[in-house]
């Protein structure tokens, strides 16, 4: 069985043999952590890749059956059941520095406001420009919807949008670690 414990509700399990105690978890953040809305995130070994080379801590915020590779850096949230709770949980956690990454608006907006970064599954940057036309764009969609509308859903993930995603979610940590001084994992230096 995995180490766990109980932190606000959640229960965190890590995939891994090694056991931290709740305040090494840099939730609050010292450091740049990135958080993913895991339940239909569909970039999320690229995320493991890309947090692998970077030397970050990932936390991997699900209701369901998320499987995550065996590494000291990876962290599985449980939460509750509920319309919100994994939003809830990162919504609370995440700060300045840190990354979500989903698919997720009122999330993506959530996360700006507490001066942490957002980065969609495709690669889309949520800034402080544009998440007020993606929340009146989804507010249209999910109208269009209700009147009995077909809007087809998100379409596939295509390699370009995986290719996209990576650049970005390089490009947003590469920013990061710039404003916030954050070392590079490479030799100490600041990148």
């Amino acid at each position: 069985m995995l180490p766990a414990f109980q932190l606000a509700g959640a229960r965190v399990l890590f995939a891994s043999e090694t056991w931290l105690k709740a305040g090494e978890l840099g939730i609050g953040g010292a450091m740049l952590d990135i958080y993913i809305d895991a339940d239909a995130c569909p970039v999320r070994k690229e995320v493991f890749a890309v947090a692998e080379r970077h030397a970050l801590t990932v936390f991997v915020v699900t209701q369901g059956n998320i499987r995550v590779p065996i590494d000291r850096r990876l962290r599985l949230v449980l939460v509750a059941e509920g319309p919100d709770a994994a939003d809830d949980w990162i919504a609370e956690r995440i700060a300045p520095g840190d990354i979500c990454v989903t698919a997720d608006v009122p999330l993506a907006a959530r996360c700006l406001k507490r001066g942490a970064s957002a980065l969609g599954v495709t690669g889309r940057r949520f800034t402080l420009d544009n998440i007020g036309s993606a929340l009146a764009a989804r507010d249209i969609a999910a109208h269009v919807r209700e009147l009995g509308g077909q809007s087809g859903g998100p379409r596939p993930l295509t390699q370009k949008d995986r290719s996209r995603f990576l650049g970005e979610l390089d490009a947003v940590i590469t920013a990061i670690r710039r404003e916030h001084k954050y070392p590079s994992p490479h030799r100490g230096e600041v990148r």
